[in-house]
């Protein structure tokens, strides 16, 4: 007994390729996201990390998400500098008004220590400052002669 497909006994026609690539695009907002992040100096991974999500979704997010997060909104917004609004083009980026930086970040993180690490991150940071100033100095001094 031979079994017929479920086609019963017509044929399949093919048109090609049978399911549509997906298209590679950003999304408006995935545009919006990669520059704010970009500006505010994080990277995918620690732009997740911030959000307790992973750089896949950060990625998504970048890439092909039509809607935002509405769960890591107000995180998001928070951590890249900018209102809920200018995430999401609602409203435009306020002129003059640049999202933090790494360094700005980590100097809050330091701030967060107790007195003491605090004291003893600012020595060490004052000792590779001197340092640099001096080499500054000596290399000013010697391109003069």
């Amino acid at each position: 007994m031979q079994i017929e497909p479920y086609t019963f006994g017509h044929s399949l026609i093919s048109f090609g390729n049978d399911m549509p690539k997906a298209k590679a695009h950003t999304t408006d907002l995935g545009a919006r996201l990669t520059a704010l992040r970009k500006a505010a100096g994080y990277t995918q991974v620690e732009l997740a990390a911030e959000l307790g999500t992973t750089q896949r979704m950060i990625a998504y997010y970048e890439s092909r998400a039509e809607k935002a997060p509405a769960a890591l909104l107000p995180q998001m917004a928070a951590a890249l500098g900018v209102s809920a609004d200018e995430l999401l083009g609602i409203k435009p980026l306020k002129k003059g008004k640049k999202p933090d930086t790494q360094l700005q970040r980590r100097l809050q993180r330091i701030e967060k220590l107790d007195p003491k690490a605090r004291r003893q991150i600012t020595q060490i940071l004052d000792t590779f400052i001197e340092r640099e100033e001096l080499k500054q100095r000596i290399d000013s001094q010697e391109a003069r002669r």
